[in-house]
């Protein structure tokens, strides 16, 4: 079965408003949506490299890996499923064309084409039934209602929950940071957790935000005590954060 008959593909513009279909019917539109389409493409490259450390080694829970990228004609720009996804060493990612383009002439239904990381839109997997990643296709549905919402998720033939967001457990992202954080919660290593925190920084939101003086020593003696009470804090107890989803709401 070919996945991307069912799912929806196919979005004009570089990153406005998104256009998904079925075929050629059932075209939703979503109004005044762009921030939202922005930030879901956002996270979409920020956790690319879960899709491609799966689509080297799936599971066998894995199936129907798919890939959006930005499609560029001259003026006009389409974002596009693409099936049969592999990448080479220089992070350039091949596929075949998986819906009819709506807005772009250069390339056509089943064509392989290769296209960088940074025109990478979404990605997604089926893990046992369930989305993963799908950053589009949530935030699509995150402006349908009632019928509209029941009649989407029929299509799509999955289960959508809140989703778990791939990002690396690295100091690369906000996300990456707070991730390594609650690894050194789950671990209970104390120097771990300390070097995941920047005690100046906080020191210097922290004054900023109570509109006192923030002159060097004020900073320097205010990280002090933040870092004397997030370890008195965790001498007493480490959270713990192992078996939670990790979704990350949108950043402010």
């Amino acid at each position: 079965m070919n996945f991307l008959k069912k799912i929806f593909g196919g979005a004009s513009g570089r990153q406005s408003n998104i256009i998904a279909r079925k075929g050629q019917a059932d075209v939703y539109r979503v109004a005044d949506e762009e921030e939202r389409m922005n930030v879901a493409i956002e996270k979409a490259r920020l956790t690319l490299n879960y899709f491609k450390q799966s689509l080297v080694a799936p599971r066998p829970d894995q199936e129907f890996f798919s890939l959006k990228v930005c499609i560029v004609d001259g003026d006009h720009a389409e974002h596009i499923w693409l099936d049969d996804v592999s990448f080479d060493s220089s992070n350039i990612f091949y596929g075949k064309v998986g819906n009819n383009p709506m807005s772009v002439a250069n390339v056509s239904l089943g064509q392989e084409v290769g296209v960088g990381s940074d025109d990478v839109s979404d990605w997604m997997i089926a893990e046992d039934g369930r989305l993963i990643g799908g950053y589009t296709i949530r935030a699509l549905r995150e402006g349908l209602k009632g019928s509209e919402l029941k009649a989407f998720d029929r299509k799509v033939g999955m289960y959508i929950d809140e989703g778990v967001d791939y990002f690396e457990h690295d100091q690369s992202t906000p996300e990456g940071a707070i991730l390594c954080l609650e690894d050194a919660y789950d671990a209970r290593d104390l120097d771990q957790a300390l070097a995941c925190k920047h005690f100046q920084a906080e020191a210097t939101l922290l004054l900023k935000k109570f509109t006192f003086p923030s002159d060097a020593e004020m900073v320097s003696k205010t990280a002090e005590a933040l870092q004397l009470t997030f370890i008195q804090q965790l001498h007493g107890e480490f959270p713990s954060f192992e078996g939670l989803l990790r979704a990350f709401p949108r950043r402010e």
